[in-house]
């Protein structure tokens, strides 16, 4: 193999570097053998044990910063994906990975020299909304035929992962097959070095890997990190000690000459990013990008567990059917071994796992050997995430895996289970869970955040649990979701600032359709939901030349039962269609086609929680039900492979009791702003807002009646029912504070702009509240904050 004399004098000087950092006493300059040391081990998302207090100091900050949700004022968008990093590296703690319902999608030009050629705003990204609230309308350049998936890849122990020589990883090179084995692993490259993060092992810089999908996904510029920085990062890695020097291109191991653009790269290069909106470059302050990637390198290994007999067969047969060529159990590091379970290298993984995506010297056919430590944690499998369940990834295995993957479905049923328990012992076990609930979580009780609303018997009780459960865990393709789904699990558009709340932009809905001669916008028939994801690597459904898009911003699930309480008679007592009072306010409600009145969604076009929840499962899961439930709103058939109903009438039953009571969260404070409070209702918004309607069981602020507070300029929308265009329900205010952002579309970031945003009935109480003096702005947020 020839190296570069260029890349030779880098690795001089990354070896005295690496002297520096690991200095020891000439008697322990030994050649006994290297083992794997404890102290690299804890559980994910926990920092490694030999970080020094400052460092801790640092990681606490850095995974602050990755669980900030960033604002259109700080640099977020103009195009958008997520909201914040941990979206995408949530599972099943921060650091992680994540659902189906966050994966994305890659496209470009597939080249006639195999080559492939990024197209798009963001790297070949395919960003899904911009943040005004309206889905991003990009039809694909002309060039563009080809797309993949993506789904995110966890960070835990990438600190250790950098640490590890260039000359380890090749060690393990075959790219000829010269020892005739069927696996003929090769290293992909990054201007010239050996990548090792990233699918296709296309990246080799941790900071780079973390700007990319910045910039990528939120929108958020950033510029290197300064030399003196990069000097203080917790781990000397490869990366960090030559980024600066690394030549644009490099004639490497085969020969080739190829070009290491960086747009055929995930992650940024080493360059400043700009975009074009308000916010001054870089969006993203040097302190919180080194506090970041710090956060990202000190990110422990999971701790495996003490293996049975089971586990122990297990990781014989790995060995015996021939796992092991390429989810190679350790590599040597200046710690010590390192126990991956990778090379890190590129294997082709046959036809059906291929994606297309050519990224360096990977082809459209060959991902990284993903690491294994903390595998039984997170789920789901693969680069598209397409595999549910461990088996069923092993079950996908093609290419240079074809023999083991044979060999492995030749085995018993309980030797396959033997395979699981040693993968299980790998670490992560104990938070292993099918959402974000981690095991032995704590209940909540009555009254509580997120706990029921009253009490319930033993057996109402048991099936809000059961219920909670299931809205919590995520559904893969085997159960049924799908072919095309907007999220895996209730929970996916209902997390914030609890299980069962809000969702931020990158989780919205949005409804689509085609504008009639009369200027109705009409939703293609039975698909009035523009689902973001379709099955591997078909297009996603939003690239069809449709010209009318809406969002629709997930709304909290807190008190309704409490809604469902509330007499029909209530709700219509409170109409004033032809503003007979002469306050400027018409409320009406929404009468449904079949003379019942609608109470739940933004256009109060669901009648029943039951609906509400089976509405749910057909519009963002795409899952069936029972005949049981064969209402408008749901779906009791569809042509997937999987049997019909795919949620079954226990599963129903438990979710629509778990979202029937599920209790808001606690006020910030513990008393209500009196002051605002008085505003509230001085002003006016209590008109809509209403405080508690007539035989309600609590304070709900809402009318559930229609009201038009859109711009002049809302000139197009979706009619349901009764429901006109610019006509939507008002939202009740429960946990307000903590359920931004506002609007049906998600455009208002605070409680402030969300009032502002109010115009036509809102205009008057609007226009009182910005007479106020900040003082007493301050103090209506506040009582608004308390609710």
């Amino acid at each position: 193999m020839r190296i570069p004399t260029k890349k030779i004098s880098d690795l001089s000087y990354l070896v005295l570097l690496m002297s520096l950092f690991y200095a020891c006493d000439e008697d322990q300059k030994t050649s006994a053998p290297l083992t794997v040391p404890d102290h690299i081990f804890a559980l994910p998302g926990q920092p490694v044990p030999f970080a020094t207090e400052a460092q801790l100091e640092t990681f606490k900050k850095g995974e602050a910063i990755a669980k900030k949700q960033y604002r259109l004022t700080e640099g977020l968008g103009p195009l958008v994906n997520v909201t914040f990093c941990g979206a995408c590296h949530e599972k099943p703690v921060f650091g992680g990975s994540a659902g189906l319902y966050r994966n994305f999608y890659l496209q470009g030009e597939s080249l006639e020299d195999g080559s492939f050629s990024p197209l798009g705003p963001r790297s070949g990204v395919l960003d899904t909304f911009d943040y005004s609230g309206v889905p991003t309308k990009i039809q694909p350049p002309l060039e563009v035929n080809w797309l993949a998936m993506r789904n995110p890849i966890p960070f835990f122990g990438v600190g250790l992962v950098a640490e590890i020589s260039e000359e380890e990883i090749l060690a393990n090179a075959d790219p000829n097959d010269e020892n005739q084995d069927g696996i003929s692993g090769k290293p992909n490259y990054d201007r010239g070095y050996v990548g090792r993060f990233g699918m296709k092992s296309q990246t080799v810089s941790i900071e780079n890997f973390i700007r990319g999908p910045l910039f990528n996904h939120l929108g958020l510029t950033s510029n290197p990190l300064p030399a003196d920085m990069q000097a203080t990062l917790p781990v000397p890695s490869v990366a960090q000690a030559i980024q600066d020097q690394m030549p644009k291109t490099e004639e490497i191991v085969t020969g080739l000459k190829i070009e290491q653009r960086s747009d055929h790269q995930a992650a940024a290069p080493s360059m400043p990013l700009k975009d074009d909106d308000a916010v001054m470059d870089p969006e993203l302050p040097s302190q919180d990008l080194y506090d970041l990637v710090s956060w990202a390198m000190l990110l422990a290994a999971p701790k495996p567990s003490e293996m049975d007999a089971n586990a122990l067969a297990g990781k014989a047969l790995f060995k015996e059917i021939g796992c092991e060529g390429c989810h190679i159990e350790t590599l040597a590091s200046p710690r010590g071994l390192i126990p991956l379970y990778s090379d890190l290298l590129l294997h082709d993984m046959g036809e059906q796992l291929a994606d297309g995506i050519v990224m360096n010297m990977a082809t459209g056919s060959e991902f990284r050997t993903q690491p294994l430590w903390g595998v039984v944690a997170e789920g789901p499998y693969l680069h598209d995430g397409r595999a549910h369940t461990l088996k069923s990834a092993i079950l996908w295995h093609g290419g240079e895996a074809q023999k083991s993957k044979e060999k492995y479905e030749a085995l018993s049923d309980v030797q396959k289970n033997q395979i699981e328990s040693f993968l299980m012992s790998l670490g992560g076990k104990e938070i292993a869970t099918a959402g974000l609930i981690l095991p032995n979580t704590e209940v909540p009780k009555v009254g509580q955040a997120g706990g029921p609303l009253e009490t319930l018997s033993d057996e109402k009780q048991s099936l809000w649990q059961t219920g909670r459960i299931f809205f919590d865990a995520e559904k893969g393709l085997e159960e049924g979701i799908g072919p095309h789904f907007n999220g895996d699990s209730c929970r996916a558009c209902h997390f914030e600032p609890i299980i069962g709340g809000a969702g931020p932009i990158g989780v919205s809905a949005v409804r689509w359709g085609s504008i009639a001669e009369n200027g109705d916008v009409n939703p293609p028939e039975n698909e009035p939901v523009m689902r973001r994801f379709n099955l591997i690597n078909e297009w996603p459904p939003f690239l069809r030349e449709e010209p009318h898009f809406e969002i629709r911003q997930s709304l909290p699930l807190f008190g309704l039962q409490w809604i469902e309480d509330i007499p029909e008679s209530s709700i219509l007592s409170h109409e004033d269609p032809q503003d007979l009072d002469g306050n400027g306010i018409k409320g009406v409600a929404n009468r449904l086609a079949d003379g019942r009145i609608g109470r739940y969604g933004w256009k109060a076009q669901i009648a029943t929680i039951p609906e509400f929840a089976t509405d749910g499962l057909a519009q963002e899961l795409n899952m069936t039900v029972p005949e049981k439930y064969n209402f408008i709103t749901s779906r009791i058939q569809d042509e997937d492979e999987i049997a019909d109903p795919e949620v079954s009438e226990n599963q129903v039953e438990a979710l629509i009791t778990y979202i029937s009571h599920i209790h808001p969260p606690t006020p910030k404070s513990g008393t209500v702003n009196q002051e605002g409070k008085a505003l509230f209702d001085t002003i006016g918004c209590s008109n809509c807002h209403i405080t508690q309607l007539e035989g309600a069981k609590h304070e709900l602020y809402t009318d559930l009646l229609l009201h038009d507070v859109q711009k002049q300029s809302f000139t197009l929308g979706f009619r349901s029912d009764t429901a006109t265009a610019r006509q939507f329900r008002t939202s009740p205010l429960l946990g307000v504070g903590l359920t931004a952002p506002y609007w049906h579309d998600g455009s208002a970031v605070d409680l402030n702009d969300a009032i502002v945003a109010h115009e036509a009935e809102g205009a008057k109480a609007k226009n009182d509240y910005m007479a106020l003096t900040e003082a007493q702005k301050a103090a209506l947020i506040d009582f608004l904050n308390a609710l």
